[in-house]
Order: C-alpha cells, then structure tokens, then sequence
C-alpha cells in the first residue's frame, strides 16, 4: 500500500495502531506534536494530516504485518515507537463470556502487538520504544473484566520477552497500563452494566470513579502524555516494566 503524508527528512517514524480510537488518536496526535511522523493504524485509519499519515489493517489479522510494513517504508524513516493502542470489544463478565471471545482477544491484542513488532522490526534501532497498552485489570483481576483482565496480564508477560528479545539492539519494552479511561466507550460499557443492574448509568461511572483516592478517572490526554514521555532518553530504566496510570485505584504494593 502507499502511504502519503510530510517530508522532512529529519523526523523518525512512530506507528499508532488504534488510531482511530480515544486512546489512540490522542497518542498520535501527541507523538506528531513531538515531531515525529506517525503512521496511524486502524481498520479505518484517520484522515491525514500535519505529521501524520493513515495506514488501512486490522491488528487482528497477519495480513497487518505487510500492510504496516509497506506504509512505514514508504515514509522511508527509521521506527523510534511503537504503540500497540487497539481496543478489545465487549465480552461479558466471567459466568457469562463465551470462552472462545478470550481467545479472541488475546489473538488481538497479544497477537497484534507481535505484529505490530514484526511489521517494524528492520527499522528499529538503539532508542526505539515498543509500547503495548493494557490496562488496570491485568493486575487487578475483576470477574466483571475477564476478557480484558486475562489478556492484560498476557500482554505484561510478552513485553517482558519483548525487552529480553531486543534489549541486547538498543530497543526497550514497555507496558503503559491505565485505569477505566474517561471515553465514550467506558460510558457505553457503563450503560450497559446499568442496564444489567436496573440503574442509572452515573451510578456505575460514580463507582468506576471511587475506586481512586482522586474520585476521578484517567483521561486520553493523561494516557499520551505517559506514552510520549517514554522517548526520553532516562525511559531506558523502565525497560520491560509496567506504567500505572490508575489514579491510585490499584491496591497492591507489587
């Protein structure tokens, strides 16, 4: 496929799958602002624009690798990130969730991050950044998020080996792990939990809420910054490990 989009022949390269989501859009939109030319992933990429360019795949599926492939070469700049930022669909709590949908969603999210990587991989180098995006209930199990819970905690384990597999090149792993996001679709999750109890949906976001000591929940532009913050140079120390972005929700000490 061909990708079109600026020419400045200084800037690196950063992918962003899931580009058209909440997350995802306000990562790319961060990571342009840092001067580096995105290509934005998703199975409806968004319109181009200053810094960043559409890339037409779906993460889930293998035929991804070459089309991301394609589109980073012909931007033609070395990869300095990678954002692995696709959503998981709704799957239903754990007495009720298909268990082939867990399948599914590891396929996605764990599987699409080894695409992601595979995609990339010769246009890495000392510095590059390979970032997955999971989230609060990898390390905090909840039977009301068993989808999103049990491939979380699988995707902690592959950016481990990611860090082991590309640390001896330069490129470091890392997991960027939020708490419920401040999103449309957290609302509409939240609706439907609602719905399952016979009660407003403010009730639920109010206790999505009170699990922080803030009373508050993390936002997109919370989320970007955490991820942007990792091209630091010092963002070497935290290679293999996970960034909390729970607004304190998360009890454990480990």
């Amino acid at each position: 496929m061909r990708a079109t989009g600026p020419d400045d022949d200084g800037a690196a390269a950063a992918v962003v799958v899931g580009a058209s989501g909440a997350l995802g859009s306000a990562i790319a939109a961060r990571l342009a602002g840092a001067g580096l030319v995105v290509v934005g992933v998703a199975r409806k990429p968004p319109e181009p624009a200053t810094g960043l360019v559409g890339c037409a795949a779906d993460i889930g599926d293998d035929d991804a690798v070459n089309a991301i492939r394609d589109a980073v070469d012909a931007v033609g700049r070395p990869v300095r990130m990678v954002v692995q930022a696709a959503g998981l669909p709704a799957a239903g709590p754990l007495p009720t969730i298909d268990p082939a949908a867990l399948g599914a969603a590891v396929a996605l999210k764990v599987g699409g991050m080894l695409r992601l990587v595979r995609a990339v991989a010769h246009r890495l180098g000392p510095g590059s950044r390979l970032v997955a995006l999971g989230g609060h209930y990898g390390t905090e199990p909840s039977p009301h998020t068993c989808a999103a819970g049990v491939t979380n905690a699988a995707l902690a384990n592959l950016v481990r080996q990611l860090a082991d597999h590309h640390g001896p090149d330069g490129v470091t792993a890392h997991l960027v792990a939020p708490g419920p996001a401040d999103t449309d679709r957290l609302r509409r999750l939240s609706q439907a939990r609602a719905d399952e109890r016979g009660v407003d949906v403010g009730e639920i976001l109010a206790e999505r809420r009170a699990e922080s000591p803030l009373g508050a929940l993390v936002t997109p532009e919370q989320v970007a910054w955490a991820v942007a913050t990792l091209l630091d140079p010092e963002a070497d120390a935290l290679t293999g490990s996970t960034l909390a972005l729970d607004v304190g929700a998360r009890r454990g000490l480990f």
